[in-house]
């Protein structure tokens, strides 16, 4: 069901001319809500289409008013967990909408429709499928971690080493010239990954991480040069990024938005998976020293 929504979405992007239908975050979006319909997210329809429309207004504001840099970025990141908390949403991939304007350099009010038609088809599929369709009532272990990685963070000490992994990622995409270095998918799963150190399920795996991100962003770069960015192309980043995912036993679904990007910039090149794997690197230590100093400091 993902890929068949993900290849459609796609389709109606190409007829449009409204590339950024495709908003690479469906991915990840679709796959949790078509893999659990009594999730939250499959729960929250209105806030799907609301919270990703208002972070893209912003970043929208922002990418018009500021150049990339670490300020700006922090800017897009910060308001996106602004409006999320002001929501009380659980889409956090919302973040994501916010900061690609910036990394893409996207200053057209178009940019926020465009995504809110994906999101609001995903919504519309949602409401039909629960109210018409049988699903399962019963709740297992992943069902529960998967709800409580959805909900507002409790504790916020981990923000200073989350500001510090953002601010050396644009400084090496600055370095590099490969503003991927912080794909805004990137940003989610640090996001994620901080605020909920205790349960989100890649933190317990963080040094598989860059090889993951990495094959997720070279399958999405096949796809796009081999097969353009039609709805074949996009089904094939999606299959690939699940594929790879599931291969590597690792339940990451802000990889499968990395898969996707590729079919959003103009002759991508292997340099993408290179940046892709680069930032990852960098969250991955950000990360180690976080968990380090916070054992440190519950011993003393």
């Amino acid at each position: 069901m993902t890929v068949l929504y993900i290849a459609g979405i796609a389709k109606l992007a190409a007829i449009t001319g409204a590339e950024y239908i495709l908003f690479p975050e469906l991915g990840a979006l679709s796959k949790d809500i078509f893999t659990r319909p009594q999730g939250k997210w499959a729960k929250a329809p209105v806030l799907l289409m609301l919270t990703p429309l208002l972070t893209a207004v912003g970043g929208v504001f922002i990418a018009q008013n500021m150049v990339y840099a670490p300020l700006s970025v922090l800017l897009c990141v910060a308001t996106g967990i602004v409006v999320i908390a002001a929501l009380r949403s659980p889409i956090a991939p919302a973040i994501s909408a916010g900061l690609l304007p910036l990394t893409f350099d996207i200053h057209s009010w178009w940019y926020p429709l465009s995504i809110t038609l994906g999101t609001a088809a995903l919504a519309g599929i949602t409401v039909i499928r629960n109210r018409y369709g049988h699903p399962s009532t019963q709740t297992v272990p992943t069902d529960v971690v998967d709800d409580a990685l959805e909900l507002a963070p409790s504790r916020y000490g981990w923000v200073p080493f989350f500001v510090a992994c953002l601010a050396v990622d644009v400084w090496l995409g600055q370095l590099t010239g490969w503003r991927a270095v912080l794909v805004p998918p990137l940003v989610v799963m640090g996001f994620e990954m901080f605020a909920h150190s205790e349960i989100c399920p890649w933190a317990d795996r963080p040094i598989i991480l860059p090889l993951v991100c990495s094959l997720t962003a070279a399958v999405g770069v096949l796809a796009a040069v081999w097969l353009g960015t039609g709805p074949l192309a996009a089904a094939a980043a999606v299959a690939g990024g699940i594929v790879i995912i599931k291969g590597f036993d690792v339940h990451v679904p802000p990889a499968i938005a990395i898969s996707l990007l590729p079919l959003l910039i103009e002759h991508p090149t292997f340099r993408y998976p290179l940046a892709v794997g680069l930032g990852t690197i960098v969250l991955t230590g950000s990360f180690l020293l976080y968990r380090f100093v916070s054992k440190a400091v519950s011993y003393i």
